[in-house]
């Protein structure tokens, strides 16, 4: 603020102060000879010449269109908390000491042109609650009492409504937001401004997952017309009508007063929790003014008109410039880094500039010189695949992917498949960004694969040998656990998990698809509706996912086919043979581990899958750490045998012929 802001700002304050302290004296004045028996004039000089530099007495007269009898109560009210005499004034104008405090009565002997409807309900005195009525015997003699939000905006003292304070907090403008966001700004300004006079404002609806953009959109369009911005979310609305309507007629002062939007925020409700998206309605229909709505999909109000604006994430050519931005000079050294974190993690603007200052609060060619730049890529790259990890590990299992591709013992069909993922993982940049490939699709770019095959056949680790192939998080879902018999509750499930795993690229790997999928596109009942739903929506949000999602299940043949030919890659995984066995047996100790006379060919005649076999490996070490000897075939033996009681299957002596 300037000097001269300064010395404006507090002229105004002296000269609000002299109007308010005028019309109290006239007032006063009235009351003197209203105790006095003397005559009163019957005009309201006060009242019909008000100033014209706004104050904040004529202010609220004008906000809610008061009468000149009305203005004269509410003044009255008023003088009797800034005029220490005006208790004495108001006992002696009601010939009782008594009754030191105004009443309706001493109004309507004392003010002119006075009316009894002033005070009815539904005048604006007591509707907005611009003064409040005592207990008493009669309207006429109960004592009034201004408000104390009114009495402080007559002061010319701006503060939220302590009676508002725990449904809405007010929301500060953030930095500079990305053009994408200021076109949104500017759209809902057209649209609050472009409106006829006396017509209801039409309700922008923010759509998306970016709570946060969403906000800082909100607040630069509320000041851009002029307007401060409040937040609400919809979760603390009354639960009945009245209750609600007394908040929302506080609601509406409030924003007189304040000059002030409203956001409520509908980000955390569920789409079946229809009895609090219908208070929203009431909300959005007897509020009016400037209010806007935060939701995750798209909703309709039944009577307002609601325009629905998607927010999403920086597009890949704005997160670019961010990344430049927030890097400075370092940012040209990165040698296309910048592309292939942006192809693999979609973050948000606030998300980009908080990596970069965690990462290295100012890099310079002193930082250069004492990290390199190799590790300048990987420290980004960390911090980036962390992003995602205090929302995901709350709803999936992390797994740490050690596994690599010779641990991985598959046919080389199956092999080449997996390894044609990985690069379609790390080429996505090129293709779909330099390459413009994004631009001739209209369905989305995820890449999304099945894995089929028997429990053990190497599944999850081929996930694994993925996620640490990319260098990227690897999350387990199982879907058995997400599936719900509640309608929405499956849909709410899945959404938390990739708006969870959006920001960190993470590989997200399906459990147990059965579970949702199977041979259910024929309807037969309204459960295979909803089941087509669930599996609809999981298809759409791994074909939308940044990064790379992954199906796995044990019943190829239960999925039906039309769901299938939307799964980009489908890898059979099957049972090991004799040679892919000895394989396994050959890898599967860690070179620490001291062995002595183990037979892989032997070992390979167990007829069981890989993850059985790690099983009986790992059983094996334990029995020989505990006799302090090397691992033998002996102890294999005695932990095959625990395990094939383990999978009710008979160990047969063929299998273990020759071993001891």
């Amino acid at each position: 603020m300037t000097t001269d802001d300064t010395v404006t700002t507090d002229s105004w304050y002296a000269a609000n102060q002299r109007r308010l302290m005028e019309a109290v004296a006239w007032v006063a004045e009235r009351l003197e000879r209203t105790a006095a028996g003397e005559p009163l004039a019957q005009d309201d000089p006060l009242f019909a010449t008000a100033p014209a530099e706004g104050f904040a007495l004529d202010r609220v007269a004008e906000f809610f269109d008061l009468s000149p009898f009305e203005f004269g109560i509410l003044v009255l009210c008023a003088g009797v908390e800034l005029d220490s005499a005006f208790a004495g004034l108001c006992a002696r104008a009601h010939s009782d000491p008594a009754r030191p405090f105004p009443t309706f009565g001493l109004a309507l002997a004392c003010l002119p042109d006075a009316h009894w409807s002033a005070l009815s309900p539904g005048a604006s005195l007591r509707y907005w609650r611009l003064v409040e009525v005592g207990s008493g015997s009669s309207l006429v003699t109960s004592s009034l009492r201004i408000d104390e939000r009114i009495l402080h905006f007559l002061a010319g003292v701006q503060h939220l409504d302590e009676h508002l304070a725990g449904f809405v907090t007010p929301e500060p403008l953030a930095g500079d937001l990305l053009p994408s966001q200021q076109a949104l700004v500017e759209q809902i300004a057209r649209l609050w401004t472009q409106e006829s006079t006396g017509a209801t404002l039409p309700v922008p609806q923010l759509v998306g997952a970016e709570s946060v953009t969403k906000r800082s959109i909100a607040a630069a369009a509320a000041a851009r017309v002029g307007l401060v911005l409040y937040h609400m979310p919809a979760a603390v609305l009354p639960a009945t009508p009245h209750e609600l309507d007394a908040l929302v007629r506080l609601w509406q002062r409030e924003a007189v007063l304040s000059g002030a939007a409203l956001l409520v925020d509908c980000d955390d409700l569920e789409s079946q929790d229809g009895a609090r998206w219908s208070l929203v309605a009431l909300l959005a229909e007897r509020a009016g003014g400037a209010l806007l709505l935060s939701t995750r999909e798209r909703r309709q109000l039944s009577r307002r008109v609601v325009v629905s604006l998607d927010v999403k994430k920086p597009a890949a050519a704005e997160q670019h410039t961010l990344w430049q931005q927030s890097l400075g000079s370092a940012a040209p050294l990165l040698n296309g880094q910048l592309d292939h974190i942006v192809a693999q993690f979609n973050l948000s603007a606030p998300t980009i500039r908080a990596v970069c200052a965690g990462v290295a609060p100012d890099i310079n060619d002193t930082y250069l010189t004492q990290h390199g730049l190799r590790e300048l890529r990987a420290a980004l790259w960390r911090a980036c695949r962390s992003q995602a990890r205090p929302r995901l590990d709350d709803l999936a299992q992390r797994i740490r992917p050690i596994a690599t591709w010779d641990d991985l013992i598959l046919p080389e069909a199956q092999h080449a498949t997996l390894r044609e993922i990985a690069l379609q993982v790390r080429q996505r940049a090129t293709v779909y960004g330099r390459w413009g490939f994004a631009e001739r699709s209209n369905r989305g770019l995820g890449i999304s694969a099945l894995f089929s095959g028997a429990s053990g056949t190497g599944k999850t680790m081929a996930a694994e040998v993925l996620a640490n192939a990319l260098d990227l998080d690897l999350y387990k879902i199982d879907l058995s656990q997400v599936v719900s018999k509640y309608i929405g509750e499956t849909e709410k499930n899945l959404r938390r998990v990739f708006d969870a795993a959006e920001e960190g690229g993470a590989i997200l790997l399906f459990d147990e698809a059965d579970a949702i999928f199977g041979k259910r596109s024929e309807v037969k009942d309204s459960h295979d509706r909803y089941a087509n739903i669930e599996v609809s929506y999981l298809l759409q949000r791994m074909e939308e996912y940044s990064g790379l999602a992954i199906l796995t299940t044990n019943m190829k043949a239960a999925l039906d086919t039309a769901f299938l030919r939307r799964i980009r890659f489908v890898v059979h995984f099957p049972f090991p043979d004799a040679a892919q066995r000895a394989a396994i047996w050959e890898r599967i100790f860690p070179p620490e581990t001291p062995r002595q006379d183990l037979d892989p060919a032997k070992l390979a005649r167990l007829n069981v899958a890989g993850g059985n076999i790690r099983n009986i490996a790992l059983a094996a070490a334990f029995l020989a750490a505990e006799d302090e000897a090397p691992v033998t075939m002996s102890h294999i033996l005695r932990a095959a045998q625990g395990e094939y009681a383990k999978i009710e299957k008979a160990l047969t002596d063929e299998e273990v012929r020759g071993w001891i």
